[in-house]
């Protein structure tokens, strides 16, 4: 089993571009440290529904009133929502492809807590002798002989289907084959409910791989992520 770079098409060059936006790595640093509300807060206003911070404010009263004993960081939720609303107010084809990245920076951070940063790499292939290499990259690869892993991406849990399933319990197969560790997990910026219930609608194995969710972030950086099912 190897790792490669992802072929450098027109694609993966708009998305690099993307990658390196402040705004992704802003977000990706305000949520890694962010509680589950302002997590859930984050999803919410970047969905683009409105674009009104009072209104947000009036959502999320618990974070925004005016007793502030007990936040570690009461600033915390105006400048995620201050940043979730820049990302709201792209374009939708452009919102989606940020919503993707935030999600992926946030994975690498919270991955980070536990394993040397060096190992961590973004969109990589896995290839394995004497099988075809997906086209697919996977959004964040964790590099280490004998422990890697290999986590794809999503906002939200429809984002779930057939073909990212199949990819890697393929991977997980394979890897086994060579005798070879390999974790492979989702990691789905949405409530654990919505994830398995679109899972219960797919026919593609998902028995091996594991399940990361907006109430499960932080314990990536702890353990590797338990089976989906």
């Amino acid at each position: 089993m190897r790792f490669q770079d992802a072929a450098r098409d027109a694609r993966a060059v708009v998305y690099a571009g993307i990658q390196a936006d402040p705004l992704v790595a802003r977000l990706g640093a305000l949520l890694a440290v962010a509680s589950p509300a302002e997590r859930v807060m984050a999803r919410a206003v970047m969905n683009g529904e409105t674009t009104d911070p009072d209104g947000w404010r009036g959502m999320f009263p618990a974070l925004f009133g005016d007793d502030h004993s007990g936040r570690p960081d009461p600033g915390r939720p105006e400048a995620i929502l201050e940043a979730s609303l820049a990302v709201a107010g792209r374009g939708e084809q452009v919102r989606s492809q940020f919503r993707g990245a935030i999600v992926e920076e946030l994975t690498a951070r919270i991955l980070a807590r536990r394993v040397e940063p060096a190992a961590i790499r973004r969109e990589r292939r896995i290839l394995f002798d004497g099988v075809r290499a997906e086209i697919h990259p996977y959004d964040v690869t964790v590099e280490r002989e004998q422990s890697a892993e290999a986590y794809d991406c999503k906002w939200g849990a429809r984002g779930i289907g057939a073909d990212v399933l199949h990819q890697l319990d393929d991977a997980r197969d394979h890897a086994a084959e060579e005798d070879i560790g390999l974790t492979v997990a989702l990691v789905v910026f949405d409530a654990r409910r919505s994830c398995e219930v679109r899972l219960e609608r797919q026919t593609a194995p998902s028995a091996g791989i594991g399940l990361v969710t907006l109430e499960t972030l932080d314990a990536l950086g702890r353990d590797r992520p338990a089976m989906a099912r």
